[in-house]
């Protein structure tokens, strides 16, 4: 019976383990799919401030795409977390199976102990069953036998008890992971109709861009050829900064890396430590264009290489400094909108297309602090911030930077 127990036991907790570790993902996987259905939600929002505004058939279509990604990743995640359901619910089901057979087993062997128990219950019986020992020792042992078989029998009704309960905890959870399971289904049936009506409003779409491909074409060339402009101003800025920041320290050095003193050095640390954890440059915003390597929407087979990421944002949004930090510079690009170069450390945040710019060059700065105003296109109708980070002169991707919106 010890052994039985002992197996009983090493079988439960490997159970248990694998359902906390499946939990444990279930919880991941709910929480990426609430922050999918935040942004999504925010995007919308976004939108319906925007509905009386004129938007160009490129912003439509960027807008779409937006979308289309989001829903295919809420599908995705939803998907993942009903397989994971399934998988959860089958292990209940064997744990359930396996706990009836032990509580049958349990049953069983209380019955029969009862039975013997109730057939030497007299005191009489008991008393004889002493005196009739061969000497002191063994009736020692006797008295012992009846104490552990007493005790031995009100362990066997708890643990019933304790089985029992745990049996309909377990009976209680599976019917809840069954109607949550159900509901995921559910949600996923919308989701893919609503990606459906979205593919085919995408579809229509680009047939009317692909039909006047020539005018198109010629907005996204002037488009790129703005964006490449402002970053190569960016990194020749960056690089002067760099010279400069060290020439002022006494020191010559061509490694691209800023020398820093104590004091910047502490400041860098402190923008490191809140990698994930920085404030968002708008009150309102989702990122609609994301930083690194991207298909053109309008020719897959061109691939651009975006150094920042592009938050969409309500109009005349105001733009907040993520971090502390001194203004580096205030750049003014041909043809372009200003953007502002903080510095923090060997850290720089850079806040691209600007309407309006509210400090200068040299300017201290605090955390949250409004720096400017971001640009609305009328033409387009958006109001977009490009934002971007660089460690030195090397770009990172801003998106892991930022807290979740």
């Amino acid at each position: 019976m010890k052994r039985l127990h002992i197996v009983v036991l090493i079988g439960c907790l490997v159970s248990f383990t694998s359902l906390f570790g499946q939990s444990d993902k279930q919880k991941k996987l709910e929480a990426q799919r609430q922050q999918i259905l935040k942004e999504m939600k925010q995007f919308r929002a976004l939108l319906f401030d925007k509905e009386k505004e004129e938007r160009s058939e490129i912003t439509l279509i960027e807008d779409l795409n937006y979308k289309v990604n989001k829903r295919k990743n809420l599908i995705r995640i939803t998907n993942e977390q009903a397989n994971l359901l399934t998988r959860e619910i089958n292990a209940n089901e064997n744990e359930i199976s396996s706990l009836k057979d032990q509580l049958e087993e349990l049953k069983a062997d209380y019955a029969a102990m009862v039975v013997k128990s109730y057939k030497s219950k007299s005191e009489q019986s008991k008393v004889m069953f002493l005196l009739s020992s061969n000497n002191f020792k063994q009736a020692y042992k006797r008295l012992q036998y009846i104490r552990q078989y007493a005790n031995y029998q009100k362990e066997q009704g708890e643990t019933i008890k304790e089985k029992t309960k745990e049996l309909e905890a377990l009976n209680v959870e599976l019917n809840q992971q069954k109607e949550d399971k159900q509901k995921l289904i559910e949600e996923n049936r919308i989701a893919k109709r609503e990606l459906e009506k979205e593919l085919k409003e995408r579809e229509v779409l680009m047939a009317s861009i692909k039909a006047d491909m020539n005018k198109f074409a010629a907005q996204i060339k002037k488009k790129k050829q703005e964006a490449d402009r402002l970053d190569r101003e960016i990194n020749r800025l960056i690089r002067e900064a760099i010279a400069a920041s060290n020439k002022k320290a006494g020191k010559k050095t061509s490694t691209g890396k800023f020398v820093l003193t104590p004091e910047a050095k502490k400041l860098a640390s402190n923008f490191e430590a809140n990698k994930g954890k920085l404030g968002w440059p708008v009150s309102r915003g989702v990122i609609k264009g994301k930083f690194g390597k991207r298909r053109s929407l309008t020719d897959a087979a061109v691939t651009n290489n975006y150094k920042s990421i592009q938050i969409a944002t309500e109009s005349d949004a105001e733009v907040k400094a993520v971090f502390r930090g001194e203004v580096s510079e205030i750049l003014i690009v041909k043809n372009g909108n200003p953007a502002v170069m903080i510095r923090h450390g060997n850290y720089l945040t850079i806040y691209m297309n600007l309407s309006k710019v509210y400090v200068k060059k040299g300017d201290i700065i605090s955390t949250g602090q409004v720096i400017g105003q971001v640009f609305t296109n009328k033409i387009r109708g958006e109001t977009l911030l490009g934002f971007r980070i660089n460690k030195n002169n090397q770009v990172l991707n801003p998106e892991s930077w930022l807290a979740k919106n």
